[in-house]
């Protein structure tokens, strides 16, 4: 439990201070724990360091800011970088793109999205971490009720990761591009874990939202590349719709319910 209220003060002091500046060590006294505790901490509850995860959250703010159409020399003096070339390169270590780009070939942009750290009684501490905040497509989910949702998860992520990190960040890459190029432009994509997202459709049809399924599944078993290795990307895929009453938890626990259905 203390290892979980130590998380969720340093992410939300993370959140507080994206667009400015914050050093490790400051999160870290703020927290009232050493900064090689809180080092461990983050790499056991996400699989990498502090500034890794500073890197990738600032990665999503700018994606948003350059899909909405600011600069990319405003995006990088709002987030702190000292120059274009140095934020175009920490966009490119986490999108894999420059932002001119991506800016011609992505709608999603929620490539990491904030943990919640939402403790429930009882809940443990495994759990907790793997959640992430959607309290900004809220509204967006309460303006679809009744359509599908399409839940998918990647196949065999945990070998991707053992070959090397990269390679784990290459393959979910190349899963939301499938999704992403399918998808509508009325339509959202959001990722709901570390290896799973989800697909807000505009269709009440389950015919249609089949299809649209099979679209994205039509890819799996084609690689993707990384330092000279190949590959494979397969993805699961459920379906859910939206509720009449939605409750973030509960609507939160019917995406993954209908991906693990998917998987039997």
């Amino acid at each position: 439990m203390k290892n979980f209220m130590v998380l969720a003060e340093s992410i939300n002091i993370i959140e507080e201070n994206l667009r400015g500046e914050i050093s490790r060590e400051e999160i870290a006294a703020r927290c009232f724990v050493s900064l090689s505790s809180l080092e461990k901490l983050y790499r056991y509850a996400l699989g990498m360091g502090i500034r890794d995860y500073i890197e990738r959250r600032r990665m999503t703010l700018a994606a948003k800011d350059i899909v909405s159409g600011r600069s990319v020399t405003e995006t990088a003096m709002s987030l702190g970088y000292s120059s274009p070339e140095v934020f175009s390169r920490a966009f490119k270590r986490v999108w894999n793109i420059n932002p001119s780009k991506f800016r011609k070939t992505w709608k999603f942009t929620g490539i990491f999205p904030k943990i919640n750290c939402e403790y429930k009684e009882g809940e443990d501490f495994a759990m907790a971490r793997k959640k992430v905040d959607l309290s900004e497509a809220y509204e967006f989910l309460r303006s679809r009720e009744g359509c599908i949702v399409l839940c998918f998860d990647i196949v065999g992520l945990t070998e991707a990761n053992a070959i090397s990190r990269r390679m784990g960040d290459m393959v979910i890459l190349e899963a939301l591009r499938r999704i992403d190029r399918s998808a509508g432009d009325d339509m959202l994509t959001l990722r709901i874990g570390g290896d799973e997202f989800a697909l807000v459709t505009n269709l009440t049809d389950e015919s249609k939202a089949q299809a649209l399924a099979d679209e994205i599944l039509s890819h799996n078993g084609d690689s993707v590349k990384c330092d000279g290795l190949d590959f494979p990307v397969s993805l699961w895929c459920g379906k859910t719709r939206i509720p009449e009453s939605l409750r973030y938890g509960e609507f939160f626990t019917d995406l993954h319910r209908a991906i693990n259905e998917s998987k039997k």
